[in-house]
């Protein structure tokens, strides 16, 4: 024997599973039990039978160790509040209080969501289908499931107020619905809908934005396209089907564009889609998405109108279309855009930004800019500028699909840079 060779102990080892032992029981009962039934022909059907059933029963513990899941199988999915402003208030299903809403409280099935008369909502499922809560709306989570398919179930029940849904393209055989007063709208995918309940002054009414729906109330079903509205008032009268006049879409100034001004101030404009049915429009303009207190109020001809004298500041604005009789439409959407003032002499800061940081649906910002300047991120501050210039900023959740991000610097000067960058959620 070598020198160099060392004494050592040599160990060997075989790897069993789990599995493999049960398994080996299970093979040592069925021949046990083979045994037994030669040797006591008397072995009652009994016996057998619950011997069987053992057996089934050890099998079902084997196959689940193997993980496969059952056809059919459903399993509960959680809704998130991806927007919140003013009063908002969640019950938990297991629970008899209120608590503040928060973007880290999720939804189940059962949860229901409260908004103030300044509160609103926007809360995503799963699937992609999302509901806009307005003010003064109460609204319950009654379905959110998804089987071994990939299809969906969402459904939410309008007890009072206004709500705002929108379908996304979801798997064939899944669903997403909305109660109202007794009837269920069934929308197809990437579809809209204005669903609003007054049960005080009996109400209720559905006005498809975009796309098609099946409403079914008390046998009745009645099919809605774009721009045609379900409404009904008691329980005992028919659905009463019309045509609605549409609602023209913001064009400018875009979703959370920032605009920068002269100390001298200039003219605005703001531009909509022309609606072919509309005799004219009315504008909005103010300094909250409720348009409580709205600084312009002034229907036009045109699908455009100059604004001035609109001072610094963050200002929402929508527009409305009207027929021959009158007759409004719903609200469009509702855009945000910043009023910055500037210097004339204005010169270009340095913005540099560093690849953005995706922690699920909130976006990671680092940047540098020029010592003292001020940067604004989808019209909102960043708060914390080191002495260097370099900041961090987090957005709040970001709805699934594409968004735009600006990022605006601005220095005492009034010298401004602008980015904008686009990021998609999953």
């Amino acid at each position: 024997m070598s020198s160099n060779r060392k004494p050592a102990i040599q160990i060997a080892w075989k790897t069993v599973t789990y599995r493999s032992v049960v398994l080996a029981i299970l093979g040592v009962a069925i021949l046990f039990s083979i045994g037994v039934r030669f040797a006591f022909p008397q072995f009652t059907a009994n016996g057998l039978k619950a011997a069987d059933n053992f057996g089934n029963k050890l099998l079902e513990v084997v196959a689940g160790a193997a993980g496969p899941v059952k056809s059919g199988a459903v399993s509960s999915e959680q809704a998130h509040i991806t927007a919140l402003d003013g009063t908002v208030r969640v019950k938990k299903a297991n629970s008899n209080s209120w608590v503040n809403a928060d973007y880290n409280v999720p939804l189940d099935k059962g949860d229901v969501v409260q908004t103030g008369s300044e509160g609103m909502a926007k809360i995503v499922f799963n699937d992609g289908t999302n509901y806009t809560v307005k003010q003064d709306s109460l609204i319950v989570v009654e379905e959110n499931s998804t089987n071994d398919q990939q299809q969906t179930s969402v459904a939410v029940a309008v007890s009072t107020g206004t709500v705002d849904l929108t379908t996304a393209t979801y798997n064939q055989g899944s669903k997403a619905q909305v109660t109202v007063a007794g009837a269920t709208a069934s929308l197809s995918p990437d579809s809209a809908a204005h669903v609003s309940n007054d049960p005080k002054s009996d109400q209720h009414e559905i006005v498809m934005t975009k796309g098609n729906a099946e409403v079914v109330r008390n046998g009745q079903v009645v099919h809605l396209a774009d721009w045609e509205k379900a409404n009904w008032r008691a329980d005992s009268t028919p659905i009463v089907k019309s045509k609605e006049i549409g609602s023209p879409v913001p064009i400018s100034p875009a979703n959370m564009m920032p605009i920068f001004v002269s100390k001298g101030g200039k003219s605005i404009e703001f531009s909509w889609t022309k609606m072919t049915n509309a005799v004219g429009y009315r504008i909005q303009i103010a300094h909250n998405p409720y348009f409580t207190n709205p600084v312009v109020n002034r229907r036009v001809d045109a699908a455009d109108i100059l604004v001035s004298g609109l001072s610094e500041g963050v200002y929402y604005w929508m527009v409305q279309s009207y027929d021959g009789s009158g007759k409004e439409s719903a609200e469009s959407e509702k855009n945000r855009f910043n009023i910055i003032a500037k210097q004339d002499s204005a010169a270009v800061i340095a913005l540099d930004l560093d690849p953005f940081t995706q922690h699920g649906h909130v976006i990671e910002l680092t940047g540098k800019t020029e010592v003292g300047a001020r940067v604004m991120v989808n019209g909102q501050e960043v708060p914390v500028i080191g002495v260097d210039g370099i900041f961090h900023y987090f957005t709040p959740p970001l709805p699934p699909g594409e968004s735009v991000i600006t990022i605006t610097a601005q220095n005492k000067k009034g010298g401004v840079k602008t980015e904008q960058k686009k990021v998609v959620i999953q």
